[in-house]
Parts: C-alpha cells; sequence; structure tokens
C-alpha cells in the first residue's frame, strides 16, 4: 500500500445511505453540503470531491487549445486580452 493510504469503512443504511468517515472527509476536503462524485472502474469505487473533478475535466478537455488557437506565449495572451477589453470598449 502506498505511505499515504489507509483503509477505513462505512455500513450501508436501509435507504442505501453511507456517512463517509470524517478522515476520508477530510482527505476529499468536503463537508455537509458538499457534492461527491462515485467513479466506478469494474468492481472498483472511487470517490472524488465533485468540484475537485469537474475542474480535473475541465482541464483536461482544454488542454492544448492554446496552443491550437496560436496562443503560445504570455505575451499571445496579453495580446489577445488587450485586443478583447479594446473591442469591448472598457480598454
Amino acid at each position: 500500500m502506498l505511505a499515504n493510504a489507509f483503509v477505513d469503512n462505512a455500513k450501508v443504511m436501509a435507504k442505501g445511505q453511507i456517512t463517509i468517515p470524517k478522515d476520508v472527509r477530510d482527505v476529499l476536503g468536503v463537508s455537509s453540503g458538499d457534492r461527491v462524485t462515485f467513479i466506478v472502474e469494474g468492481s472498483t469505487v472511487r470517490i472524488v470531491n465533485s468540484a475537485v473533478y469537474a475542474m480535473q475535466m475541465l482541464q483536461q478537455e482544454m488542454a492544448g487549445e492554446a496552443e491550437r488557437t496560436g496562443l503560445t506565449s504570455e505575451e499571445d495572451v496579453m495580446a489577445l486580452v488587450k485586443e478583447l477589453r479594446n473591442e469591448d470598449g472598457r480598454g
């Protein structure tokens, strides 16, 4: 097992509900009202913080987009921002 790995468990209640153990909530960075995502891969299930997962998926989808549009340096990005600000009259 990994050095930072641990095992915890929870009981499934009559309606299929479980309480996520505090140590696991702490690792996920979730608290009351937050959402978690279940990722099922075969017979293995991962539970992740939904907000973090959504950001990771967005980052994966956007990977390489800047280069595909010709934004290859910070100067290119700054020039685009300046152009956009001038177009909307707030420059």
